[in-house]
């Protein structure tokens, strides 16, 4: 009894000690509960103008944990990126399929929610994460606070490394989103079968073309490799592409030659062509000649 006398006795304290002037303040303030709504600036009339009224495309640049991962450290992007990074996505990536797949393409299988991150997402494993797409429906890009391109204030040559990385993300993303729509063929499997590994975390680029993959992460399970393939060859074009293929010379980890690496390669580059021409009616060379000039108009 004198244990329950002091809870009472301490409740009591509690209730009267609260006035209207520690009175919590209407839910309809707490973000993501209907309070965080903001007048439209110039950012939000771009979006609508070239995203939302041509592609039905929103985008969601303001912080909102519930949209990111709640073991992540993360930042929000700036907002003097914003734009810059949005009309760099629209002019390499939706202008160019939209050039070579026609107008109603993009419409209908471009993502409906993009969700912006200033910083990148730091994996346990220490890799890191640019990049997710989820369903065909929205995707994440992290890094948004790095992109420069040419003509930004303090852009200098090294930064053309990010942005291509930034476009490379998209374009692998969107890779998933196509084949995940339409799979691609059960050939491109066979080719490296037996070599994917979880662990291509562990090797390098370099050695990867060596084992007749176009990156380290291609390893990791067929629909990566067929994506990697997809975001390489259109992002570094046919001359770097092939620069890469050409500049293999030692004998891959699994004893494959140079010779046999690069026919790997090839054969799974006639794969990505081919289902790019019969599945989507797609010119891949012309999107390939397409994205690599405009990702050069940023860089140089």
């Amino acid at each position: 009894m004198k244990h329950l006398k002091i809870l009472l006795i301490l409740l009591f304290a509690a209730l009267i000690s609260c006035n209207k002037e520690d009175a919590l303040g209407d839910v309809d303030n707490i973000p993501g509960l209907g309070g965080d709504t903001w007048t439209k600036g110039p950012i939000d009339v771009w979006i609508q103008d070239n995203l939302v009224t041509p592609l039905n495309v929103s985008v969601k640049y303001k912080w909102d944990q519930g949209e990111l991962e709640f073991n992540k450290t993360l930042v929000p992007p700036k907002e003097e990126k914003i734009v810059p990074v949005l009309s760099a996505i629209k002019d390499v990536w939706i202008k160019n399929y939209e050039a070579v797949a026609g107008p109603l393409f993009m419409p209908r299988y471009c993502p409906k929610f993009f969700v912006l991150v200033g910083s990148a997402s730091y994996n346990l494993d220490g890799t890191i994460t640019l990049g997710t797409a989820e369903g065909g429906r929205r995707i994440m890009l992290y890094v948004m606070n790095d992109f420069r391109s040419k003509g930004m204030p303090g852009y200098v040559v090294s930064d053309s490394f990010n942005l291509k990385m930034m476009f490379h993300t998209i374009e692998h993303e969107f890779g998933h989103i196509l084949h995940q729509n339409v799979l691609y063929p059960p050939e491109f499997k066979r080719i490296s079968v037996g070599q994917y590994t979880a662990n291509w975390n562990n090797i390098s680029d370099g050695e990867a073309l060596s084992d007749g993959f176009i990156t380290a992460y291609a390893i990791s399970a067929p629909d990566e490799d067929f994506v990697e393939m997809i975001a390489m060859m259109l992002i570094e074009g046919k001359q770097g592409f092939d620069h890469l293929l050409n500049n293999i010379t030692e004998p891959g980890a699994s004893g494959i030659t140079p010779d046999q690496a690069r026919s790997r390669l090839r054969q799974k580059e006639a794969i990505v062509v081919n289902y790019f021409a019969t599945v989507w009616k797609i010119n891949f060379y012309d999107l390939q000649a397409r994205t690599r000039a405009s990702i050069e108009s940023l860089i140089r």
